[in-house]
């Protein structure tokens, strides 16, 4: 598994209820496509959300936020951390 950041724009003065209810859609589906959505971040004034998780291709990732209705607008491997 890899770990990706994925970037989602357009989303200026999202709440704290919808970016819960937005992972919660994600992480309701993300066993069907070998996924795991560890964590999301937003910032409401830019728009701006980023999701963290593990999966077995960008191309999963994607699926998943497209069947839910939020698709990515970049989505990064994350090969090292520290």
């Amino acid at each position: 598994m890899t770990q990706f950041m994925d970037v989602h724009h357009g989303m200026k003065g999202i709440t704290a209820d919808q970016l819960k209810q937005a992972h919660q859609a994600d992480v309701d589906i993300e066993t069907e496509e070998g996924v795991r959505f560890e964590k999301v971040w937003a910032d409401p004034q830019s728009g701006t959300v980023y999701c963290l998780s593990d999966a077995p291709s960008a191309e999963a990732v994607q699926r998943i936020h497209g069947r839910t209705g939020h698709q990515a607008d970049e989505i990064h491997s994350v090969p090292l951390t520290a």
